[in-house]
C-alpha cells in the first residue's frame, strides 16, 4: 500500500482521536469529580484555555524565525505556521516516544510550501530550540528558587543545595551538548548513534548511504543558522524562553482561584507568579525525563502534586491543577485535530 500524504494525515488524525478517547476513560477521578472540578474552575477556564492562544502564537513566531533563517523567508504565512504549530503539539501530546508524532507531520505539511530539505531542517532546528529553551527555563528556575530562599520564602538546606548543584551540573552538560549540535549539526551523528542499537545497525548504514547528501545539507543548514544568522537564532530562542513564562500564568490562575496570592498586592502576585514558574519548571522537567508515555500519563499529575506540596500548599490543590491542565490538553488536542482536517 502506497503511503500518500492523505493516508498519513488520516493515520495521525485517528491516532489523536484514539488518544483523546483513552484519556477521557482513564482519568484518575470519576466523571462526577471531574465535573465538580470543572465547575469549581468556572470562568477561570477561559483564561486557562485562552493563554495557550498566546503561548502557541509565541511558539509559531519562534518557528517562523527559524524558517526565515534557513532561507525560506516569506514563503510560508504566519497563520499556516500557527496552525501547524498547534497541530504538531497536539500530535506530540498524543504520541509516545518523547512526542515524536508532530515533527514528521510538520515536515510533511511544510514540504507543500518549501523544499523538503529546508522543511526538515527548520523542523529539526525548531525541535532543538524548543528543548534548548526548556533547559534554559529549568536553569533559570534554579536562580529563582535561590532568590526566594534567601528572601526566606522557601527552604534551603544541605539536601536541597546538593540537589540544586547536581541539577546545575546536568544543565551545564546539556548546554555543552546543544552547543556542539548547533555548531556541527547532529542529524548524521544521530543516525549513526541509532545504528548502535541492536538490530538497527543495517538500517542505519543503508539510510546513511541512500541519503548522505541530503543529511549533510540538513546538518549544514543547522550549523549555518547558529553561525551566520545569529539574529534568527537568538530571536527564536528568546521567544521560546518567553513562552515558558507565559505558560506559567496557567498555574498562577489556578492558584489565584484557590485564594493563594501570597498576601495579595503587587508583591503577593509577583511571588505567586514565581511560585507558578517553579511548579511549571519541576513538572515539565519530570515529564520530559519520562517522555515515552503519551501525554506523560501519571508523570505530569505526580509532578504537579509533588511541586505544589513542596511549596507548602495543599496536595488537593495539586490534584486540581493536574486535572484542569489535563482537560486543557484534551481541548487543545481536539482543536489541533480539527485544524489538521482543514489542511
Amino acid at each position: 500500500m502506497k503511503w500518500t500524504r492523505k493516508r498519513v494525515n488520516n493515520l495521525f488524525f485517528f491516532l489523536g482521536v484514539a488518544t483523546v478517547v483513552v484519556m477521557l476513560f482513564t482519568f484518575d477521578v470519576s466523571f462526577v469529580e471531574l465535573w465538580d472540578n470543572l465547575c469549581r474552575a468556572g470562568y477561570w477556564l477561559i483564561p486557562i484555555l485562552g493563554i495557550w492562544i498566546v503561548v502557541y502564537g509565541i511558539n509559531a513566531l519562534a518557528w517562523q524565525s527559524i524558517i526565515n533563517g534557513v532561507g525560506a523567508k516569506g514563503q510560508v504565512s504566519f497563520w499556516r505556521i500557527y496552525r501547524l504549530t498547534i497541530t504538531g503539539y497536539a500530535l506530540n501530546y498524543a504520541t509516545p516516544v518523547g512526542g515524536l508524532g508532530g515533527e514528521p507531520y510538520r515536515i510533511m505539511e511544510l514540504s507543500k510550501n518549501i523544499e523538503k530539505k529546508t522543511a526538515t531542517s527548520s523542523v529539526i532546528l525548531y525541535a532543538m530550540m524548543h528543548m534548548f529553551a526548556h533547559i534554559c527555563f529549568w536553569f533559570s528556575s534554579i536562580f529563582i528558587y535561590l532568590i526566594l530562599a534567601f528572601m526566606g520564602d522557601l527552604p534551603l538546606n544541605t539536601a536541597t543545595g546538593t540537589l540544586l548543584t547536581m541539577i546545575t551540573v546536568l544543565f551545564l552538560l546539556a548546554f555543552y551538548l546543544f552547543s556542539k549540535g548547533y555548531r556541527n549539526g547532529l542529524v548524521v551523528k544521530t543516525i549513526r548513534w541509532i545504528g548502535k542499537i541492536p538490530g538497527l545497525k543495517g538500517w542505519s548504514r543503508r539510510f546513511l548511504e541512500r541519503h548522505s547528501a541530503s543529511l549533510a545539507k540538513i546538518d549544514s543548514q543547522i550549523a549555518a543558522l547558529h553561525q551566520q544568522d545569529k539574529r534568527a537564532f537568538y530571536s527564536s530562542l528568546s521567544l521560546e524562553f518567553l513562552s515558558r513564562y507565559v505558560q506559567s500564568l496557567e498555574v498562577m490562575f489556578m492558584l489565584l482561584l484557590f485564594g493563594v496570592d501570597s498576601g495579595g498586592g503587587t508583591m503577593g502576585l509577583l511571588l505567586t507568579f514565581l511560585h507558578s514558574v517553579l511548579i511549571m519548571a519541576f513538572t515539565t522537567f519530570m515529564a520530559n525525563l519520562i517522555g515515552f508515555l503519551p501525554m506523560q500519563l501519571g508523570v505530569q499529575e505526580g509532578g504537579f502534586v509533588i511541586s505544589i506540596a513542596a511549596l507548602g500548599l495543599s496536595a488537593a490543590l495539586g490534584i486540581f491543577v493536574s486535572i484542569i491542565c489535563r482537560v486543557r490538553e484534551i481541548v487543545w488536542i481536539v482543536i489541533g485535530l480539527l485544524l489538521m482536517k482543514r489542511e
